[in-house]
């Protein structure tokens, strides 16, 4: 595959899980049996993806923690024989190369992205939003790899939502060019329902080439100063191709308490060890 390098954008404040996010990273929240984060390496190690920079903040050192390796951990689980714990904490760790960065200050997801450019080398990456798990085979930002590889452009990831709702997402105007793809003429953030081009909404699932950093630094900042992706994916859709592609899999958007409870609940529902407990429990609750 082309794309061997990817981004996780992980430095927002997480108020919406406030003050359990105080001081534990919203991206270590669990999903079912692992941290919200751990759902996106592994996702982005499935599809070949192994050199990630994780765009973090002040106070999310966690993150790092989780995916180093933790030599007096190892040593107390072989001795006591806890064989199992032991090859699946040095799994999480040989799971991808990752660098740490961080955004000083809330400045958008345009300037967040902006802070990983050092590492990139100039070659077309992954993107990854943190909030966004894709439960999909293949996996969602392998389905948009290959896009890439075919279009030769940048890819956003794509999912149909209800009318009602594409007032919450960045959404695409676009043409339908092939199956499950289209030719993004442009993006609109958080239109109002009438207004809004298309229900096709734009996801935490990105290939994106090295293009999208000029555009990004000749975009002003927008409302409370932050500098958006979206209005960069904008510059960038008038200057070249640019593609989406409608994912198949399941999308479960972690980023706020309902939307976590829902996803690991639809995890939960799949799970053989899991699922006889959870219906007889939701059973008794009726």
């Amino acid at each position: 595959m082309s794309v061997r390098r990817g981004v996780i954008l992980a430095a927002g404040f997480g108020t919406r899980f406030l003050p359990a996010t105080k001081a534990i990273p919203k991206e270590m929240l669990p999903l079912l049996d692992r941290p919200v984060v751990q759902h996106i390496v592994e996702e982005a190690a499935a599809a070949g993806v192994r050199e990630l920079v994780m765009v973090i903040s002040p106070g999310k050192e966690a993150l790092a923690q989780h995916f180093a390796r933790s030599p007096e951990l190892e040593q107390a689980l072989q001795a006591r024989g806890d064989g199992p714990k032991l090859a699946e904490l040095e799994r999480i760790a040989g799971l991808a190369r990752i660098a740490f960065v961080y955004q000083e200050g809330r400045m958008g997801t345009g300037h967040a992205l902006l802070q990983a450019r050092w590492l990139l080398d100039g070659a077309p990456f992954a993107l990854f939003y943190a909030d966004d798990v894709v439960v999909a085979d293949p996996p969602a930002i392998g389905q948009l790899v290959e896009t890439h590889d075919r279009r030769g452009g940048p890819v956003l990831g794509l999912v149909e939502v209800e009318a009602e709702e594409v007032s919450r997402y960045g959404v695409i105007d676009g043409d339908e060019v092939g199956n499950d793809e289209f030719l993004v003429r442009s993006t609109v953030e958080k239109p109002e329902t009438h207004e809004a081009p298309s229900r096709l909404a734009i996801i935490g699932r990105m290939v994106l080439t090295p293009d999208i950093f000029p555009a990004l630094e000749e975009t002003p900042p927008g409302r409370a100063g932050e500098i958006w992706l979206t209005d960069g994916l904008a510059r960038v859709c008038g200057r070249r191709p640019v593609y989406g592609r409608r994912l198949s899999g399941r999308w479960l958007d972690t980023g706020n308490p309902a939307g976590l409870l829902e996803a690991g609940l639809w995890l939960a529902s799949r799970d053989p060890g899991m699922s006889a407990r959870l219906q007889r429990y939701l059973r008794a609750l009726s």
